[in-house]
């Protein structure tokens, strides 16, 4: 069953997101206002190489956490998903992947938010030098790959991109 949009407008937004007021139909016939958020994709990049992960240790400053995190950042206006989880991999780790291939896809809150997340994987990458961008971690290491479902467990690991990049591959990898 289809869902109808006769109108959107914005209620608010700046240059990551949009806060948005539809008038929609359902199938029922009922029509009433809606709110969603239109969000741009976002883009990760999981690098395994010799048994390990790469994953950054960051803080978020809205939930006030710390927590393991793929590299990811919002795909920029004409840049391809992989050329942005590649971009992301090289600004925030210093690690540049030797070739990307799409690991998996998703769309975390459909019925609310219409950005999609790419995440990327690469099995080998050469170090080019200091992460450029400054803001995003507090240490970049190589995890052991049979670590993380413990550190899932214990909640070391909660970022959703994060999540379903590292168990898409943890799946991946029992084949």
């Amino acid at each position: 069953m289809r869902w109808v949009i006769h109108g959107e407008e914005e209620a608010w937004g700046n240059r990551w997101l949009s806060v948005r007021r539809l008038d929609v139909e359902q199938p029922d016939g009922e029509r009433f206002d809606y709110h969603a958020v239109r969000m741009k994709d976002i883009a990760a990049a999981v690098v395994t190489w010799d048994e390990g992960v790469l994953l950054m240790w960051r803080h978020r400053f809205l939930t006030d956490t710390w927590a393991w995190e793929l590299p990811m950042g919002i795909i920029e206006a004409g840049e391809s998903p992989e050329a942005a989880a590649a971009r992301e991999l090289e600004e925030e780790t210093g690690w540049r992947a030797d070739g990307l291939t799409e690991l998996i896809r998703s769309e975390p809150a459909a019925g609310i938010m219409d950005s999609r997340h790419f995440v990327y994987r690469a099995t080998s990458a050469t170090r080019i030098g200091e992460p450029t961008e400054l803001n995003e971690s507090d240490r970049i290491e190589w995890i052991p790959l049979a670590d993380v479902p413990g550190m899932i467990a214990r909640h070391e690991i909660v970022s959703g991109i994060t999540l379903v990049g590292l168990q898409q591959l943890l799946l991946s990898e029992r084949d």
